[in-house]
């Protein structure tokens, strides 16, 4: 699941989702990372980090829920393409299932080609594959074309409490991307 955002206090937003996130399983996060934003419209420095969730909720549950928290922290559906967040998440990996449903596909299309989700999911999971490509995240960014910088903040590693017990719970990925 990816979580991203690079409008207001964004370090305080990522927190506060991951706050969130970690009363709906067992929680762990990577570092946060300081990445250039996609596009071409200016705007401020995304902040990114990966998250792994433990839960029960079906994919397409768990988007909802995800929805629920961006609209509560300020962002509404619609809206440009790449544009400034507030709050973004998005589901990057649910296991190994491959889905492709109105709204929702899994693993997310783009989470490959991105620097910003690689660099965090590799240094949470490193083996975590592609269902589709069958590669681990640690092949995928090693063979990565990406010119976007992404830089490892120094601060300290955000740790979830891991509330919950783990079974009947998938293992989710998530980015957490804020500035």
């Amino acid at each position: 699941m990816g979580v991203g955002a690079n409008l207001g206090d964004p370090v305080r937003q990522v927190e506060r989702a991951l706050l969130e996130l970690d009363r709906w399983g067992r929680l762990r996060v990577s570092s946060l990372y300081r990445a250039e934003p996609l596009g071409e419209r200016p705007q401020p420095w995304y902040i990114n980090a990966v998250a792994e969730l433990e839960t029960s909720d079906a994919p397409a549950s768990l988007l909802r829920r995800l929805q629920g928290l961006e609209r509560r922290a300020g962002r509404w559906p619609g809206g440009e393409r790449w544009a400034p967040r507030v709050l973004d998440l998005d589901l990057l990996l649910v296991g190994l299932q491959v889905l492709e449903s109105p709204g929702l596909v899994l693993p997310h299309p783009a989470f490959q080609r991105r620097r910003f989700v690689l660099k965090p999911l590799v240094e949470l999971t490193p083996e975590v594959r592609d269902p589709r490509s069958g590669l681990s995240a640690r092949q995928l960014l090693g063979a990565l074309d990406d010119p976007l910088r992404v830089e490892k903040l120094e601060r300290a590693k955000i740790v979830g409490r891991g509330l919950g017990s783990s079974a009947g719970r998938s293992r989710v990925c998530l980015e957490v991307s804020k500035l």
